[in-house]
């Protein structure tokens, strides 16, 4: 499974992390958020990996150095989990550098540390991202 056209991964992540905002509410650890999230996904069978290392590649080669993504959900979707006051560009700008360094084509940045886990969304996609096109 994958994303498909219509964003049935994303609605579905979207649920699970939901879910666990309902269940604690803001101002957690991100770890407990994440850690929650995984178990979310296990229950519904949604396929994920946790803190997965990515070399950093320059010029042809690796550096010395590794990007860690929080999870990346069916080999497709990139989920940078935070609880912060506010989202900063740097953030966003962050997520955009992962999907671009990784070739993974979707990212969600989750920000538990809102009232209303809604306001805390934001997906990014490598198709509007003007340096990648």
């Amino acid at each position: 499974m994958g994303l498909t056209d219509d964003g049935v991964l994303t609605r579905r992540v979207i649920e699970c992390a939901t879910e666990v905002h309902r269940y604690f509410g803001p101002g957690l650890l991100e770890s407990i958020y994440e850690e929650a999230l995984c178990h979310e996904f296990s229950l519904a069978g949604i396929e994920f990996v946790r803190q997965q290392t990515m070399p950093v590649i320059y010029d042809g080669r690796e550096i010395g150095c590794d990007f860690v993504l929080n999870l990346v959900v069916e080999q497709t979707l990139v989920l940078e989990v935070k609880c912060l006051t506010r989202i900063e560009q740097l953030d966003e700008a962050k997520l955009m550098s992962f999907l671009r360094a990784s070739g993974f084509p979707h990212g969600l940045l989750l920000n538990f540390n809102e009232e209303h886990l809604e306001e805390g969304i934001r997906g990014f996609s490598l198709a509007q991202d003007p340096i990648t096109r």
